[in-house]
């Protein structure tokens, strides 16, 4: 086991689906994805339940039209109530509920690691064919456990230098931590701490891609359960406020550096217009694909659910 309280064990089994929505940077729209893409899969008939799980500073339901819920995690985490589903809130949508986040509990940004398996092992309970999590911005060790404990990562992005690095920082985070659950990895940790260090340039001396490498070459055997690891790390990207086709590209570009300089795929469901109805619709405390059905949002959000369903 490494540092840092690292839980070294595999993401949970389960035959529901979870997704995480996360990203480097705060106000890039993860919220306002989360919740309607949690829409989208209702309206196909899906049981949905969408986790508020940006615990310092939770506004999803906001996004879903919803009041502040009488009942958060951190009445949960704080023994306040004991049978989790009590902190399950229906939304204006059919076959969509909603658990909220901390809303005055400061120390629950810094969720202890046991509070944090608890949580994810009673989500993983519940009584639904999609969970959505609506992560925090940052690289936060909580964030990130939560992004690899998803069956399917997405990735929000503005196109605007500071949120791109702020991604590549968080795609970063996750590689890590994720190299460093792998079994045997320990014995090389200097290597790895030499290239988590390294700044991410098209001329970078060491990638985590030829850490990779390095790691096949020093040990065969923990080069195997490295790469098996890595494999499944596909996270996928959304580009969101999109005004042109060169925004558009911004995504195939990150797709691109990722494949070069991780070693990873990433898929690219998609993008979503610049569309004045999303502030509109968030000033209204409205769903914005209910709110505003005739947005050209409507078809972006479509596509893209789709697209991740089948990927």
């Amino acid at each position: 086991m490494m540092n840092n309280e690292m839980d070294t064990e595999a993401p949970l089994q389960h035959t529901k689906k979870i997704w995480a929505v996360g990203g480097g940077k705060g106000g890039v729209g993860k919220s306002l994805v989360s919740a309607n893409v949690a829409i989208c899969l209702a309206l196909m008939g899906n049981k949905v339940v969408a986790v508020d799980l940006d615990l310092g500073g939770a506004n999803l339901h906001t996004c879903l039209g919803l009041p502040i819920p009488q009942m958060t995690l951190s009445d949960y985490v704080s023994k306040k109530i004991t049978n989790f589903e009590d902190l399950l809130v229906s939304t204006p949508i059919q076959n969509l509920k909603i658990i909220s986040g901390a809303q005055d509990e400061l120390g629950m940004a810094n969720l202890k690691h046991m509070h944090k398996n608890q949580i994810i092992r009673k989500l993983t309970e519940l009584d639904a064919d999609y969970i959505l999590f609506d992560l925090g911005a940052g690289t936060a060790f909580n964030t990130i456990d939560f992004f690899i404990t998803a069956d399917k990562g997405i990735l929000v992005v503005l196109p605007e230098p500071t949120s791109i690095e702020n991604t590549y920082r968080f795609i970063k985070s996750v590689f890590y931590r994720r190299l460093k659950m792998v079994e045997g990895v320990a014995e090389i940790e200097p290597m790895i701490l030499e290239s988590m260090n390294a700044k991410i340039t098209s001329g970078a001396q060491s990638s985590p891609a030829d850490l990779i490498k390095k790691i096949s070459e020093i040990n065969p055997e923990v080069g195997l359960r490295v790469k098996a690891e890595m494999a499944q790390f596909r996270p996928n990207l959304i580009i969101n406020q999109v005004r042109s086709q060169a925004d558009i590209d911004i995504g195939y570009s990150i797709q691109s550096i990722c494949r070069r300089y991780f070693g990873i795929e990433m898929t690219f469901p998609g993008y979503l217009d610049y569309d004045q109805s999303v502030w509109q619709s968030v000033r209204k405390r409205k769903p914005l694909l209910i709110e505003y059905p005739n947005s050209k949002l409507v078809n972006n959000f479509d596509r893209i659910v789709h697209r991740l369903i089948e990927y």
